[in-house]
């Protein structure tokens, strides 16, 4: 049996898994909504961040949740930002406006008046309330704390607004574009896709990409680093290991050896840190010292020696669960908290237990204009993948539109002038007593 047909047969019947999984959910979810009913004075389960984890848990929990009980999801962001495309839309122009979806269609298998979305950002918790930056409050009965991490743009966006996102992209096209000679520092996922976008996109351009280890993406098996570097040596990318330089004025680069470059662009794609703030000042214990990870049972509750705070949860790359920091990971974490908390609403213990999956840590990674490898391992650790072709631009995002149930935007291209050489033209109620507190930042969103 070849890699590829093991690979396909182990990724097959992961995804028949998770279809079934899925269908059965929205089964259920169609007679959840016979039976739920709208009330005064529901109590509320505050999911504090709306990117993959958060998402898919208010989703759930507007699917789940019984009569007396509403999900809220608190975000400061005005549209969902899809971050997988942002490392292809901060280099290929005309596209960026479709990374940024709105959150309007949230669920749309739970009842009406089940599920709030306020934008705001939330600055502090009590063991029943989320203060927000404006000075209101919001009660809460169960909080899950899904606030991922913070990443250096491209990888993320400053802007918490759609346009001013788009801007920030259109700037790292804009940068791209007038630079000739280009370092990409950190070779983990995002700093690959950049690198090589550039090369595919722009090939004309001197592209080196500088990571701190001897292997390419080090969370991961050998073989994925030696598919990557051979991809890279194919679009004459210089590729430098084992170097943590210093970044200095104007583009300069200096090594460990004493050897210093000059770039015209130098674009960062390290410095992931987990955003635990919100919990460390309520509950120092429960942050791990090195990851700053938000430390968790396996029931995805917070790790809290003093049992003060059993109705708080933590999920997605904020949580430290041993797991992969992957979507399809937060997908199964968030299950998990969604199982628990109905126990606990039922007056039962919680005994649902997240334990990490192989199809999990699986990863699908773009290595320039049209190519693409899928990575994973099986069950005794041994390494599988497969190479693959894409002829969209946009990364098929249109999926991802349609996840949120919503329609995909067409393309309007940010400036006629501007497109990569050699390249295709890219494609383009009435609120309760506690939500009254927060009633100018929230939108009430069925």
């Amino acid at each position: 049996m070849t890699d590829a047909i093991e690979f396909y047969r182990k990724a097959l019947s992961a995804m028949l898994g998770l279809t079934l999984t899925r269908t059965v959910q929205q089964v259920q979810a169609v007679g959840h909504r016979w039976m739920y009913r709208a009330t005064e004075n529901t109590k509320n389960v505050v999911v504090i961040g709306g990117s993959y984890a958060g998402l898919w848990l208010a989703r759930r929990l507007s699917e789940t949740l019984p009569t007396g009980y509403k999900a809220v999801l608190v975000e400061r962001n005005s549209h969902f930002n899809h971050l997988f495309a942002f490392p292809r839309y901060g280099v290929v122009p005309g596209i960026e406006h479709q990374a940024f979806i709105p959150y309007d269609n949230i669920s749309t298998f739970g009842p009406p008046g089940i599920l709030q979305h306020i934008r705001g950002s939330a600055v502090s918790i009590s063991s029943n309330q989320v203060r927000f930056q404006s000075g209101e409050t919001l009660d809460y009965e169960y909080l899950a704390i899904a606030t991922g991490s913070w990443q250096p743009p491209p990888s993320k966006a400053v802007s918490l607004d759609k346009e001013g996102a788009c801007a920030e992209l259109q700037s790292s096209q804009q940068k791209i574009q007038d630079a000739n000679r280009i370092a990409i520092v950190g070779g983990g996922p995002v700093g690959i896709q950049i690198a090589t976008d550039i090369a595919a996109y722009f090939p004309g351009k001197n592209v080196t990409l500088v990571h701190s280890r001897p292997q390419l993406l080090n969370n991961f098996g050998p073989k994925l680093h030696e598919n990557v570097v051979e991809a890279m040596s194919r679009l004459n990318i210089n590729v430098v290991l084992g170097e943590r330089p210093q970044v200095g004025q104007g583009g300069e680069l200096a090594f460990k050896d004493g050897k210093k470059s000059q770039y015209d662009l130098v674009i960062p794609c390290t410095g992931q840190r987990p955003n635990s703030a919100i919990l460390e000042q309520l509950v120092p214990s429960a942050v791990c010292p090195t990851t700053k990870q938000i430390k968790v049972k396996p029931t995805m509750q917070i790790q809290d020696e003093t049992h003060k705070y059993e109705n708080i949860f933590a999920v997605g790359d904020v949580a430290k669960t041993g797991g992969p920091r992957m979507a399809r990971a937060a997908r199964a974490q968030a299950d998990i908290i969604t199982s628990n908390i109905l126990s606990m609403i039922n007056e039962q213990k919680p005994s649902t237990f997240y334990s990490p999956q192989i199809y999990e840590g699986v990863i699908k990674l773009t290595l320039g204009k049209g190519n693409y490898i899928y990575y994973g391992n099986d069950e005794g650790g041994k390494e599988v993948w497969i190479n693959g072709t894409d002829k969209s631009d946009d990364l098929n995002i249109g999926h991802a539109w349609e996840g949120l149930n919503t329609k995909l935007q067409p393309s309007v291209p940010s400036s006629p002038s501007y497109a990569p050489s050699q390249s295709r033209n890219p494609t383009h109620g009435q609120p309760t007593k506690s939500q009254r507190r927060v009633g100018r930042q929230g939108k009430l969103r069925d």
